[in-house]
């Protein structure tokens, strides 16, 4: 395949959406950047990769996202190694599934600091350099949940939310500049998200339901990627869950309010 990008830096690429934004960028790019917190995943998804595509240069570097200096250390660390992305994958991201007043304030500190901060801080630091190449490309994993308050998932719904507006404005302020930016917004993908994010002692009533619903991951990074060479804004990926994101947008906050205080509860057991 021709190459498409020279850096392409993904997060939370130990595992689920990142590790498969790395196999499918891998044909691509000359070179990849993974970051996550969990640096064996990453180092045998590497080894992995550069005996798959021989002359494709991998770097790993460990970083906990949830800890502001530690993302000061890795936009230190890029510059440091030379390395100015012109893909930036922003998919690391955190969850927690309960009542908002039972939750531990540190694991809602992560979620906002992973979610948010260290998502939108990355966007900070790539740019200037993206502007002075004349080309880049920033894709922001958000998610279907953004489109509504979920009861339940407060927090993560709320932040899901900022990654899709954000993304969206900052579309419009660097268009000029030759950058492309996109929110990706799947709904139910199975990775060990959904696992990571439930509570001990808890389970998920929705997940039969969900079933049907799932979208492969690699089915959704494909058409994330499409759609961000497409220079599209948004995107939902599967027919079902764009379907469903469009009857979201138009259905009246009234009705919404009604569904979701119907909908089934996080239980314990």
């Amino acid at each position: 395949m021709p190459l498409k990008y020279d850096t392409a830096l993904m997060t939370g690429a130990s595992a689920g959406l990142g590790e498969e934004f790395a196999h499918q960028l891998a044909a691509c790019s000359r070179q990849l950047v993974l970051v996550s917190r969990r640096r064996s995943p990453m180092e045998d998804l590497a080894r992995i990769l550069r005996g798959a595509y021989p002359g494709l240069e991998v770097h790993v570097l460990e970083c906990d996202l949830a800890k502001p200096e530690a993302v000061e250390q890795l936009v230190g660390a890029l510059a440091g190694r030379g390395l100015v992305p012109d893909l930036l994958v922003n998919n690391a991201g955190l969850g927690d599934y309960g009542e908002f007043t039972s939750a531990n304030w540190e694991r809602i500190e992560e979620m906002l600091e992973v979610n948010v901060r260290a998502l939108t801080r990355l966007c900070h630091s790539v740019i200037p350099a993206m502007k002075e190449l004349g080309r880049g490309a920033i894709l922001n994993v958000s998610s279907l949940a953004g489109l509504v308050p979920i009861p339940d998932m407060a927090v993560y719904a709320a932040t899901k939310s900022y990654v899709t507006s954000f993304s969206e404005a900052l579309r419009l302020e660097v268009r000029e500049s030759g950058l492309k930016v996109l929110a990706l917004c799947p709904g139910p993908v199975h990775t060990e998200f959904g696992e990571v994010a439930l509570r001990p002692g808890h389970r998920d009533p929705d997940l039969g339901f969900q079933e049907w619903f799932c979208v492969d991951k690699g089915q959704v990074v494909a058409e994330g990627l499409a759609a961000l060479e497409g220079g599209k804004a948004r995107h939902y990926p599967g027919l079902l869950v764009a379907v469903a994101a469009v009857a979201i947008s138009l259905a009246p906050m009234a009705l919404l309010r009604l569904i979701l205080a119907t909908r089934p509860r996080r239980s314990e057991g």
